[in-house]
């Protein structure tokens, strides 16, 4: 069908409908409908973001040089595409420019950079699909560092695999693996983090461990030993409810809802006032209603258990959200919504999703990895999904559920019109003419 054709069809069922009185559904999406499916997870890598729809289907976008979106090619995306067409996945975790994630029946995936063996697969060659790691099925959870990935299996068992040259692993040793290494012998894993290079983890009895990289006191042993190769108990306590580990810092959150925080503090990414590096958790104010918290390249976000969601450490290309591109030294909120549900940031950028399931994003966007169809940094939330139409869409026949400036739930069939009849769809660059 060439073009002109094409131009020419979709013109005539714009006028059928409206002729009829049907609001348009702006072909391939439903704005009301069931088809409509919202995300329940995302997690934010380097320069690309993977997340998981209430479908169980996968979906990528930004910076794909080395297969890291899975779509089976190279070419970065700068809005969601869907990876395949499973509808399986339960997990998903993005790294240093490779993604690893697990499916419902306890399977492991894996796919991008694999220079380090960080996708586990026996080599150290790209992929830019998703390729299973072994025929194990009992992988629960799973996490991906720089260029280290560290998972938990359904009897506790703690396995890693990929850049070993800080010891991050935990294997004793400092050499690459490119196959899943079991770390010690312990069945007692809870959850586990990976930041620049190192590790933090919780045990099921809330005790607290860390190795890797320790050069700005983020294993939070009170020391700045180099490196340490082997899980190390962090202090006695066992009220550790969840942890999270940013390139140099780690911050992490009691039972009691408490907020700690350890490492490197140039940019203010401990939240505790002050620039001074910690080789040991601070309490991070008074608060005890923290409910989550995620933390990138000297900045950490984090959400309260009323809803608000809250940034500090280093803004200088908008990853806090705040609509400037200054450093927050204490934790600050973000605009005055109380329904954000779970927030994700590993290097500049940072996503998040609210109640209803829409995606948001901000931050460093070179790659596309924001997804809102540019490349331009965005210093505040921009909503991602449902997608946004852009601002020359005219009101239809007198209809206004698509008026300009509206947004539809996308799944990646959209077209619309303008008032000139020309027909437009989003492509891997954002919106363009067809």
């Amino acid at each position: 069908m060439t073009r002109k054709t094409l131009k020419k069809l979709v013109s005539l069922c714009l006028i059928l409908t409206l002729l009829i009185g049907i609001t348009p559904s702006l072909w391939g999406v439903n704005a009301l409908g069931a088809a409509d499916i919202p995300f329940v997870s995302v997690s934010a890598g380097f320069s690309h973001t993977v997340g998981i729809k209430a479908d169980g289907s996968l979906w990528a976008w930004g910076y794909n040089w080395n297969g890291e979106l899975g779509d089976g090619t190279n070419t970065s995306r700068h809005m969601p595409v869907q990876i395949g067409t499973a509808t399986d996945w339960a997990r998903v975790a993005a790294g240093g420019y490779y993604t690893v994630a697990i499916k419902t029946n306890g399977s492991l995936w894996a796919w991008g950079y694999n220079w380090y063996g960080s996708l586990g697969d026996g080599t150290y060659t790209d992929r830019n699909a998703p390729v299973q790691i072994g025929m194990a099925t009992d992988w629960v959870s799973v996490t991906a560092g720089s260029f280290d990935t560290l998972a938990i299996k359904s009897d506790g068992s703690l396995w890693g695999w990929g850049n070993n040259g800080h010891g991050q692993l935990g294997d004793g040793a400092r050499y690459r693996q490119n196959t899943p290494v079991q770390i010690g012998t312990a069945t007692d894993w809870a959850s586990m983090a990976s930041g620049g290079a190192h590790t933090v983890a919780i045990k099921t009895n809330g005790s607290l461990w860390a190795w890797g990289y320790n050069g700005h006191g983020q294993l939070g042993d009170g020391t700045t030993v180099i490196t340490r190769n082997v899980p190390v108990q962090i202090g006695t306590a066992t009220d550790w409810a969840s942890v999270a580990a940013g390139v140099y810092h780690t911050a992490a959150i009691k039972t009691d809802g408490s907020l700690w925080a350890w490492g490197d503090n140039y940019f203010g990414s401990l939240g505790d006032g002050t620039t001074i590096q910690r080789n040991t958790p601070v309490r991070v104010g008074t608060a005890t209603d923290w409910a989550s918290v995620a933390a990138g390249n000297y900045c950490t976000v984090g959400i309260k258990t009323d809803g608000s969601l809250w940034a500090w450490g280093s803004g200088h290309l908008g990853q806090l959200g705040n609509g400037t591109t200054t450093n927050t030294y204490a934790p600050a909120q973000i605009g005055t919504a109380t329904d954000w549900a779970s927030v994700t940031l590993r290097h500049l950028h940072t996503v998040a999703l609210k109640t209803g399931g829409n995606l948001w994003a901000w931050g460093y966007n070179y790659g596309g990895q924001v997804g809102d169809g540019t490349t331009n940094d965005r210093y505040a939330p921009v909503q991602i999904y449902p997608v946004f139409i852009p601002e020359w869409v005219q009101p239809l026949g007198g209809h206004d559920a698509y008026a300009k400036g509206d947004r539809v739930l996308y799944n990646g069939m959209v077209w619309v019109s303008d008032i000139n009849a020309n027909v437009w769809a989003p492509g891997v660059y954002g919106w363009s003419l067809i």
